[in-house]
């Protein structure tokens, strides 16, 4: 898998404070790719509380990885947030997580290590087929069905053997009203294909909120849920590059825009607050896009399992080496073939 990386812009005299800026890049680089726009921090004092909360987001503490620790010679531990996406609310009147349903339908872990020197993105394919603590063999995103929130923590903690510090949860109809506030998205689709429709033709295309939506929802291919990881990547690589763009950041009414069409669509945990995003955003003043990366976690084909249920294998050979890097913070130059 070719390297997923952002590229840098360039701001002139007109773009935010250095310390507001840097709050913006820090939500930037981990919640746009689980569409949180990160235009979001510019309204995060005042509008924290229109975000839902995740009540009891983390398992027993008996139960879990030690905490994480800052490494030599630096002021801050790495940080692990766990990123859910939910497939499955039919509007805004109910809240995010009752309409999570008993799948999540997307599974990311963001990493951000101890120097702050940027962020790498994992995607676990949702049909990993993993141990689900309490309940054996399953598909990864089972472990929702069986234990909400706090299992699918715990069933991902013992995957990376690290620490979950955050978790939010993003409903993917939020990809149209970001879309859309955006004035659409371009990418450079590497394939054409066809869902429902819609026809997503190769090469650069511009899509609004209802082809985004498809777009990043379609698994209608023969390697199923492998084209349909490497499309999510490819779109919110896509959001963020425009949203990291000159004319968003100085565009005030773009940037509101893009507030008011996150905040219906996000679920965070309670600790994930104003402070955090502060000390964040502090301690990572001096990231741009382009030290943003992402890969998928290794797996090893795909097969049946329990009556035929199509699944994907983990390599746990190569999952070792993961965990070794999670550790101590070498994800940034890691592309495993996911394949």
């Amino acid at each position: 898998m070719t390297e997923n990386t952002l590229e840098a812009h360039d701001l002139d005299e007109r773009a935010p404070s250095r310390k507001k800026k840097a709050l913006f890049w820090t939500l930037g680089i981990f919640l746009v790719f689980v569409l949180i726009a990160a235009g979001i921090v510019w309204a995060a004092l005042s509008k924290l509380g229109d975000f839902e909360t995740i009540d009891n987001a983390f398992p027993a503490e008996s139960s879990r990885p030690e905490a994480n620790v800052p490494a030599e010679g630096q002021d801050d531990p790495a940080m692990n947030i766990l990123l859910l996406g939910s497939d499955s609310r039919a509007d805004t009147s109910t809240p995010v997580l009752d309409d999570l349903g008993n799948r999540a339908d997307t599974i990311m872990v963001a990493h951000i290590p101890s120097d702050r020197s940027g962020v790498q993105i994992m995607s676990i394919m949702r049909d990993s087929w993993v141990e689900i603590p309490g309940y054996g063999q399953s598909k990864v995103n089972a472990a929702m069905a069986h234990g909400g929130v706090p299992l699918t923590v715990e069933t991902v903690e013992n995957l990376i053997d690290q620490r979950i510090d955050h978790v939010a949860v993003v409903d993917f109809n939020g990809f149209q009203n970001i879309t859309d506030a955006l004035g659409g998205v371009e990418v450079n689709n590497p394939r054409a294909f066809s869902y429902g429709d819609h026809q997503f033709q190769a090469g650069p295309i511009t899509l609004n909120g209802d082809e985004a939506l498809t777009f990043v929802r379609s698994r209608d291919f023969q390697d199923g849920d492998y084209t349909r990881v490497e499309n999510q990547q490819l779109f919110m690589k896509s959001v963020a590059s425009e949203v990291l763009s000159r004319d968003t950041l100085t565009s005030p009414g773009k940037l509101n825009d893009l507030v008011e069409a996150t905040t219906p669509y996000v679920a965070l945990d309670g600790d994930f607050g104003v402070g955090t995003m502060v000390g964040m955003g502090t301690s990572m003043s001096s990231v741009r896009a382009s030290d943003i990366t992402s890969f998928t976690l290794p797996t090893a084909g795909i097969g049946t399992e329990g009556g035929g249920q199509s699944v994907v294998y983990v390599d746990w050979d190569e999952l070792e080496e993961v965990q070794e890097r999670f550790k101590h913070d070498e994800l940034a130059d890691y592309q495993p073939d996911p394949r």
